[in-house]
């Protein structure tokens, strides 16, 4: 029989031979370490690399400074042999976007609303804008409201007197030259501003991608626009039609370019400094 005494030091090294391991430690600035072998203690301040390896710099409570080399063990941190390391340097993460594409604004609070008010034809337009300017416009104080009707306007604008600290940003359905629309919001003063999209419905600045159609059907003059939409796209009612087309917009990008110039247009305007 063999004996086999000293196997296991054969094979696995003796313990008196093995070297000891110590605890990797991100030296971070600031972090009181004392050097192992000469016994000064001070706090990290940096590091640099030269042709003989990497070294971290100490700073004493003389505010003197030292190099060291960062090797095994060669650190006491809380009277502890520890290996110090460079710390990971992070990449800083991207700014978080709210839906419109703006910085968002962490922790916010709604600010107190402004005197200057942004009005929209009907719920539904209110509703979008809200969606996807909802967070900037609580940012600014701004408040959204329908107006039920364009034909509404002058009465609204008359009881609300546009002044300064008080202007009215307008966003209209179907602005094109010669229609209605466009007679009915011309020369307000300066207070007021409108802008507006070229589309018959606020539904149709909404991309046809984002609601998983080729393009919006036409609807044939006379007839309810949103009611033909829905009848040509098998959507039910109107109502089942419009939870379809706003639940498909989380951002900016599933909306039409000029409905998205024309509410930055009157955000910028209504929170301008005096």
């Amino acid at each position: 029989m063999v004996d086999n005494r000293y196997s296991g030091d054969i094979l696995s090294g003796h313990a008196r031979t093995r070297r000891p391991s110590y605890p990797s430690v991100p030296a971070e600035p600031g972090m009181v370490v004392e050097d192992a072998a000469s016994g000064y203690c001070g706090a990290v301040t940096g590091f640099e690399r030269t042709y003989d390896g990497d070294f971290v710099r100490l700073e004493d409570a003389a505010r003197c400074t030292r190099l060291f080399r960062l090797r095994d063990g060669g650190f006491l941190l809380e009277g502890k042999r520890v290996t110090l390391t460079k710390p990971v340097q992070r990449m800083p993460s991207a700014p978080r976007r709210s839906a419109s594409g703006s910085v968002r604004v962490e922790g916010m609070r709604a600010r107190t609303a402004r005197g200057s008010r942004i009005w929209v034809e009907g719920l539904h337009d209110a509703e979008l804008v809200e969606r996807v300017w909802g967070h900037d416009l609580r940012v600014e104080g701004v408040v959204v409201e329908p107006l039920e009707g364009l034909d509404n306007l002058a009465d609204k604008l008359a009881r609300f007197e546009p002044g300064p600290g008080r202007k009215v940003g307008v966003l209209v359905d179907h602005l094109v030259e010669g229609s209605k629309e466009s007679r009915l919001t011309q020369s307000l003063g300066q207070y007021v501003m409108v802008t507006g999209h070229p589309y018959v419905d606020i539904w149709e600045a909404v991309r046809p991608k984002a609601v998983g159609i080729a393009k919006w059907p036409n609807v044939p003059r006379g007839q309810d626009w949103k009611t033909g939409i829905c009848d040509s796209l098998g959507w039910g009612t109107p109502q089942d039609g419009w939870r379809r087309v706003r639940d498909a917009v989380s951002t900016f990008r599933d909306l039409e370019a000029d409905l998205i110039g024309a509410v930055e247009r009157l955000v910028d305007f209504v929170t301008e400094p005096e």
